[in-house]
């Protein structure tokens, strides 16, 4: 029953007196326990009140979590209009509406945000894996469920996102034509001069497909031996290149000869239609197509071009560091699949330690090392 308890306050010694709630409670299993709570409202009516309301939520038993939050569905349209469609390029867009539709939804859309556990991811990509597709293809998605739950927690609509434990994935070799391949696609004649010179420009620059359908005149300096790579072209949307940023690539003889028997006054595109109009993916699929069954080389895509560029560098010397510059990876873990190419980097480096003392350079020397002749010199 409610009462009306003494409290002597340490500070000043005074007594005063406080309503409590105070009953003991039997359990259905003959258990007893002892509540003793102070009333909210301090009069007796107040604390008998409190007393009954503890004894009714005793008597109904423990509360049940309810289903609460946004469904996994509902919540899709928020991601997609306020994080995909904002911060990713249009090909970004496409894939993850794509994953979206095709994988996430299909398997969580009934779900609300909270009930999704580390337990509905193993069964997803059990389920995933049983359908035959591959631990890469199922990374995408399961990056892409990881964004929208992180996403969830920043806006408030998830207390906590789970952290998803991607799949082991091999790693794979790209594929790149060997020096002989690359040397009968520049022997051929009678090719149509601007499919020519594109592989020849892509064998030498590492362009993406992208980031040559949209290479302006205006990015080459043939002069100073250099491009700039500004853009690129998905499906006829311009944006930036795929690491966020340009850079500046060094044009070598090879290059240089390619553009300059592509100049003409068609438009500001270098591979242009006569209306001026830049060419589409299409056309120059068609155009590597023609080229490729001329030169009689087995079937492959530009793509492979970029990674002969690559490659061809790594093999020939070419510190990974420059390498990734070039093909301007955001990150050197994407260089590091070519570094499997140069096999006698290792036994290089060993031998250095085996150098006569005398011959080597002093760590405290400073060497200068003349990488082009000083105006004096030239006009000597």
């Amino acid at each position: 029953m409610a009462r009306r308890d003494p409290i002597i306050d340490k500070h000043t010694g005074k007594t005063r007196y406080i309503w409590r709630a105070d009953f003991v409670w039997t359990y259905p299993d003959e258990r007893k326990i002892r509540i003793r709570k102070k009333s909210p409202i301090q009069t007796r009516r107040g604390a008998e009140e409190y007393e009954r309301q503890l004894q009714a939520e005793l008597l109904a038993g423990p509360k049940r979590k309810e289903n609460i939050g946004q469904k996994f569905t509902d919540y899709s349209e928020t991601f997609t209009t306020m994080h995909t469609k904002v911060e990713n390029k249009p090909s970004e867009i496409r894939a993850k509406e794509g994953i979206l539709k095709c994988h996430l939804l299909p398997y969580f859309g009934n779900m609300r945000l909270s009930e999704i556990d580390t337990l509905h991811v193993v069964k997803f990509k059990e389920r995933q894996k049983t359908s035959g597709l591959s631990n890469k293809t199922i990374n995408n998605q399961l990056i892409v469920l990881q964004t929208m739950l992180n996403r969830a927690e920043e806006w408030g609509l998830l207390q906590k996102a789970i952290r998803i434990k991607k799949l082991v994935v091999a790693p794979v070799e790209p594929d790149f034509l060997s020096f002989d391949e690359a040397e009968r696609l520049m022997a051929v004649e009678n090719a149509d001069s601007e499919w020519k010179a594109a592989a020849t420009i892509a064998l030498n620059t590492g362009l993406r497909l992208g980031e040559l359908i949209a290479l302006k005149w205006d990015d080459i300096d043939l002069v100073a031996g250099r491009l700039m790579v500004k853009r690129t072209n998905w499906q006829g949307h311009i944006g930036t290149p795929k690491s966020g940023k340009g850079r500046t690539i060094p044009i070598n003889s090879a290059a240089s000869s390619a553009f300059r028997t592509l100049k003409h006054l068609k438009g500001p595109w270098v591979w242009c239609q006569s209306n001026g109009a830049s060419f589409s993916k299409d056309h120059f699929k068609s155009g590597l197509g023609k080229l490729r069954k001329k030169a009689g080389l087995r079937d492959f895509e530009w793509h492979v071009l970029r990674h002969s560029f690559a490659s061809h560098l790594v093999m020939r010397g070419a510190p990974l560091r420059a390498v990734q510059e070039l093909l301007g990876h955001a990150s050197i873990q994407m260089t590091m699949r070519y570094a499997h190419l140069t096999p006698d980097v290792g036994h290089r480096a060993v031998d250095l330690l085996t150098r006569d003392n005398k011959s080597s350079p002093s760590p405290h020397t400073v060497q200068t090392i003349e990488t082009s002749p000083s105006p004096q010199k030239r006009k000597a």
